[in-house]
């Protein structure tokens, strides 16, 4: 089959963004055409006039809607997309040259409705987003689940790096209304459906992340939050890892008590494993600070990530409570 790609990017306010990534989509290495879909969703802030700059080098497509969330917006923008293969961007990422030969080389081999790719930090990137892109990459704070061959299969694509087939956008009707989680959620209907998932080790993109540490622990909150609804809606998924956070947040903090008690066995343990984590992003980084603020954003991620975790299984699991009803603020209302 030969594939025709469709990018498909959603942007909300962030017309910098879509500029920064259409200059690197413009160093694309790819001997083939592609088509470019941009999808403002309700943005107060237009990108629309940052494409000028781009009509004669880029082949674009933009579409205004109303805000309805993400996922709805990929699915608008996959609707109207000429391509038969559809590859998902978030605004804030670049892609390295060979991104798309990439991509066309291992579907070329082998084809998958559906993949995910890893993401990394450019090194233009602030310490900050460093440090952050190494807490929720690396092995020693994740498992390293993009770089764990173990995990290429059945894999659950992000969506601010994905690829789908317009057949599996068909068949399963795309994105749902919950955000963030949106994506999981399709990767296992579709699997349920039939479809193969896979990742594509070298299908890179450099993910810009542009938050603080009051955005990022936001975000892990609800990467917490989202996880036992999506065990609910699909219990073959649910895993003893992803109760990992909850169980480190609540030993550290029985460490704390042990450690005032007089004990300070546990406690120790815990500054060595931050003192790991802070020597192993410093040496990869290159950068003392970016080993101190990866500490930082390690013990950040596996708070928000347990308490979001462990709140969400009190009001689902004990309260009884529908997840829409527990959650109304991850749920848009495009769906019924």
């Amino acid at each position: 089959m030969q594939l025709e790609y469709s990018f498909i990017i959603p942007v909300f306010n962030r017309p910098a963004e879509i500029r920064e990534l259409l200059e690197s989509m413009e160093e694309l290495d790819f001997d083939g055409s592609f088509e470019i879909v941009i999808v403002e969703d309700g943005s107060t802030i237009s990108s629309e006039a940052i494409l000028e700059d781009f009509k004669d080098k880029l082949n674009i497509s933009y579409y205004y809607k109303e805000n309805t969330g993400p996922g709805d917006s990929r699915n608008y923008g996959m609707k109207l997309a000429k391509g038969n293969y559809f590859l998902i961007l978030d605004s804030d990422v670049l892609l390295p040259e060979n991104y798309l030969q990439e991509v066309d080389f291992f579907l070329s081999k082998k084809y998958y409705d559906c993949f995910g790719g890893p993401d990394a930090a450019h090194e233009s990137f602030t310490d900050l987003q460093k440090a952050i892109n190494y807490s929720m990459t690396a092995l020693l704070t994740t498992g390293g689940i993009r770089g764990n061959k173990q995990a290429v299969y059945k894999f659950q694509p992000r969506s601010f790096n994905m690829g789908l087939s317009k057949k599996a956008f068909l068949a399963s009707g795309g994105f749902g209304s919950i955000h963030p989680g949106e994506d999981p959620d399709l990767a296992l209907r579709l699997q349920k459906e039939g479809f193969e998932t896979i990742l594509i080790p070298n299908a890179v993109v450099f993910h810009k992340r542009r938050i603080d540490w009051n955005k990022f622990y936001t975000q892990v909150t609800k990467f917490g939050t989202v996880r036992p609804i999506l065990n609910t809606w699909h219990p073959e998924s649910a895993k003893i890892t992803y109760w990992f956070p909850s169980l480190f947040i609540s030993g550290l903090f029985f460490a704390i008590i042990l450690w005032l008690l007089g004990s300070s066995f546990f406690i120790s343990l815990y500054l060595l494993y931050f003192l790991i984590i802070g020597i192993d992003a410093g040496i990869k980084n290159k950068s003392v600070y970016i080993g101190i603020a990866a500490i930082m954003a390690t013990f950040i991620q596996f708070l928000g990530y347990g308490i979001g975790y462990l709140n969400s299984i009190w009001k689902l699991k004990f309260l009884k409570m529908q997840p829409r009803e527990a959650f109304p603020k991850l749920f848009f209302t495009n769906e019924d």
